[in-house]
């Protein structure tokens, strides 16, 4: 099983939150559902070799 990093999209240090600007019915909200929730992108866990050593990667 591949190892990924976390990726926090809650903003800190800049004035962006992806959360709001995702509008619903805009073609990058339905990118982003797709991505995050639909597509079962586990085929791609394959190519990363990290289960025990090498850094962790961040999720596509």
């Amino acid at each position: 099983m591949a190892r990924y990093k976390h990726i926090d999209t809650s903003p800190r240090f800049l004035a962006v939150d992806l959360q709001r600007q995702l509008l619903p019915g805009t073609f990058e909200h339905a990118l982003n559902h797709l991505l995050d929730g639909v597509l079962d992108l586990s085929c791609f866990d394959a190519r990363f070799r990290n289960d025990a050593t090498g850094a962790t990667a961040y999720a596509q």
